[in-house]
């Protein structure tokens, strides 16, 4: 006598169905026929974050966006090290984070400088692009223009200085070649032109090039900042500030430039 046929549990088919679906698309022993198609089963979580693969930066739906402080971990370490010392590994520690998590977000280094370079570098230069603009033909308009944007800017990122001597001026600096060709061309050769067509109108020292002033301009504002850990305890002068240091280049300027009405 036959026994009574064991019945699969409903929990199994479906599991049989999927696993069939995600390696074969068929169904099991024609079960599934009618079955209407259903999305692709998606890899079991395994708790780890997913494999690299090509696509914009970004993060996953439903999580905090870890790009700003992912982006300040890489700044602190790029002036304490230098750009090409630092791994994806460092800013990861110092951003207290899997280097997982910072592949996601950024793929790879490159990519995290480039990143950087949008996100912080160009619209700290235009800032001063900016007020630079707007200060017109003016001669003293435009130093002060440029003076008062960059310490603008250096209050604002407290970073630039120290990572313009290191990646700029320094030879092999990372970002000395994207200085040249995308950053700051066009900002030093507006700041020379307006320098040379004031010369040219008798309003500026003769004595001077127009090409130098806008190194002296750097030289009074960027230097200084970065080298204020220096000065300060040399002349025991905490009390200056980014503040001082702007008065102090535009009351220089004014005099040096020898500026006439």
């Amino acid at each position: 006598m036959t026994g009574p046929t064991k019945k699969t549990p409903p929990t199994a088919r479906r599991t049989q169905r999927a696993g069939s679906r995600a390696h074969s698309g068929a169904d099991a022993g024609g079960a599934a026929a009618s079955t209407p198609p259903s999305r692709p089963s998606r890899p079991p979580t395994t708790g780890k974050p997913p494999a690299p693969r090509s696509r914009a930066p970004g993060r996953p739906t439903g999580t905090g966006d870890l790009r700003e402080p992912l982006l300040d971990a890489a700044l602190a370490c790029f002036v304490r090290k230098g750009i090409a010392a630092t791994s994806l590994r460092a800013i990861a520690t110092e951003a207290q984070v899997t280097p997982a998590l910072l592949h996601y977000y950024y793929g790879d280094k490159p990519a995290l400088v480039e990143a950087l370079v949008q996100e912080r570098l160009l619209p700290a230069f235009e800032l001063v692009r900016g007020r630079v603009r707007a200060a017109g033909d003016d001669i003293a308009a435009t130093v002060a223009a440029f003076v008062c944007g960059l310490t603008e800017a250096m209050k604002l990122h407290p970073w630039w200085p120290q990572l313009w001597v290191r990646e700029v001026l320094c030879e092999g600096g990372a970002l000395r070649d994207l200085l040249t060709t995308r950053i700051a061309p066009d900002l030093a050769r507006m700041v020379a032109a307006r320098f040379a067509q004031a010369q040219a109108r008798g309003e500026l020292n003769p004595d001077l090039d127009p090409r130098l002033l806008m190194t002296s301009l750097i030289g009074l504002t960027l230097f200084p900042a970065a080298g204020a850990p220096i000065w300060r305890k040399l002349f025991d002068a905490d009390d200056l500030d980014l503040d001082d240091v702007r008065t102090h280049a535009i009351a220089l300027l004014d005099r040096g430039l020898a500026l006439k009405a």
